[in-house]
């Protein structure tokens, strides 16, 4: 077996230790979402292979590594995948600058649905901070696209 059948596979994983990896404080504040955004990916690349279940999956295992309650992750990535996979034939007729404008509101819809199943859980408050991962995301997607498409036409992944 070649590394062709287990890139997406390693690429979330590789997400999800960019997801965990330990920052400096003031840099934390600014972390792309990567699992979302490399989920976003495959979800518009290849909607087949990359749907809600593996969404779901792998929200599941973020919960457990960020420490967060089961599901609060999950629910949030099952929802925004949803509505790319649902979409995907309209999104990926957009230009790269476009998607990331779409990638931004996917990403504050993850974030918002994050706070506010933490707030109804834990009761905390919303602070502005945290909406810097949605900027970072948008920023970061033009980026992250033109690599993970790069890797899939070499491997030829379809």
């Amino acid at each position: 077996m070649s590394i062709r059948h287990y890139a997406i596979a390693l690429s979330i994983v590789i997400a999800l230790v960019l997801q965990i990896m330990p920052m400096p404080a003031i840099a934390d504040l600014y972390r792309p979402d990567w699992v979302l955004l490399v989920l976003s990916y495959w979800a518009l690349a290849l909607p087949n292979k990359v749907n809600v279940g593996v969404a779901f999956i792998t929200g599941l295992i973020l919960d457990i590594l960020l420490g967060t309650s089961m599901g609060v992750h999950s629910f949030a990535m099952c929802l925004c995948i949803y509505v790319l996979a649902t979409n995907y034939k309209r999104l990926r007729n957009y230009s790269v600058w476009q998607q990331s404008i779409i990638i931004g509101v996917i990403a504050a819809l993850y974030n918002s649905v994050i706070f506010w199943l933490q707030h109804l859980i834990t009761d905390i408050y919303f602070l502005f901070d945290y909406l810097w991962p949605v900027a970072s995301s948008m920023v970061i997607w033009p980026w992250l696209f033109w690599l993970l498409r790069k890797i899939r036409r070499q491997l030829r992944l379809h």
